[in-house]
C-alpha cells in the first residue's frame, strides 16, 4: 500500500479480532475474511471516530450515507463467490470499504457513486491505498454499459426493484447480490443469470441498507 497513514500492531489486531468475530458468526470463505483482517478499516474514518473503525456496526460518513457493518461487507462478498480476476460492477462506492474488499480478494472493481463529494473521497482514498478500483460519478441505475459485460455485480443500497439494465450487464453465469425492498429492511437476494440467460432468484435474511436513489446524480 502506498498510504502514509498508521496501521500499528494494534490496528491489525483489532482487524484479526474483528475477523475472528465475523468467522463466529457464520462467513466460512476464506478470501473474504483474510480480506476483512487486510484492509485497514480505520483509513475510512475521520480521525475522530478511529475508535469505532474495528467494531461489527455501521456508521454514518456524510451524504446520509453509512460505511456498512463489517458482517454485512463480509455477507455479501461470500455471496459473489469472488475468483481472483473476476469483473465485478459495484452499485454505490460510499466510502469505498466494500470496494477496498473486493479488490483485496482479487477482483477487478468497476464502482458508482452518486454523491460526488463520497466519489471524490472514496477515489483518491482508493488510489492513495494502492486499490486499482476505477470509481465512476453517476446513477448506478443505469450500470456501466461501456464496461459490460460484468461477472459480478453488487448493490450496497437498498433497491425497491431489481433493475434490468443491471441483470442485462451481467455475464451468462454471473452473480448479482442485492439488498431488495423498499420498508424498513430489506431481503437479501441472489439473482443468478444461467447459461441461457434466464434468472434464478436466492434469499437470505434480512438487512438494513439507506435507499438506492433513482435517475439522479448528486453534484453536492
Amino acid at each position: 500500500m502506498h498510504i502514509t497513514r498508521t496501521d500499528t500492531y494494534q490496528h491489525q489486531g483489532l482487524r484479526k479480532n474483528l475477523a475472528d468475530l465475523i468467522r463466529i458468526k457464520g462467513i466460512k470463505d476464506p478470501m473474504v475474511l483474510a480480506a476483512i483482517e487486510s484492509v485497514p478499516r480505520h483509513f475510512f474514518f475521520d480521525s475522530s471516530f478511529l475508535n469505532f473503525a474495528y467494531e461489527d456496526k455501521p456508521f454514518p460518513i456524510g451524504a446520509g450515507q453509512t460505511i456498512s457493518q463489517p458482517y454485512t461487507v463480509a455477507f455479501q462478498s461470500e455471496l459473489l463467490c469472488i475468483k481472483p480476476g473476476d469483473k465485478v460492477l459495484e452499485i454505490g462506492t460510499g466510502s469505498g470499504y466494500q470496494a477496498s474488499i473486493l479488490a483485496e480478494m482479487g477482483a477487478k472493481v468497476y464502482s458508482i457513486e452518486r454523491q460526488r463529494t463520497l466519489y471524490q473521497k472514496s477515489k483518491k482514498l482508493l488510489a492513495e491505498m494502492g486499490y486499482t478500483v476505477k470509481v465512476f460519478f453517476g446513477d448506478g441505475y443505469k450500470g456501466l454499459p461501456a464496461f459490460a459485460p460484468f461477472d459480478k455485480v453488487i448493490i450496497t443500497a437498498a433497491a425497491p426493484y431489481l433493475p434490468t439494465t443491471l441483470t442485462d450487464q451481467l455475464k451468462p453465469g454471473g452473480i448479482l447480490v442485492a439488498p431488495l425492498g423498499s420498508g424498513d429492511s430489506q431481503i437479501m437476494t441472489t439473482v443468478i443469470k444461467n447459461t441461457l440467460g434466464k434468472l434464478e432468484t436466492f434469499q437470505h435474511g434480512n438487512f438494513r441498507f439507506v435507499p438506492m436513489l433513482e435517475d439522479k446524480a448528486d453534484d453536492k
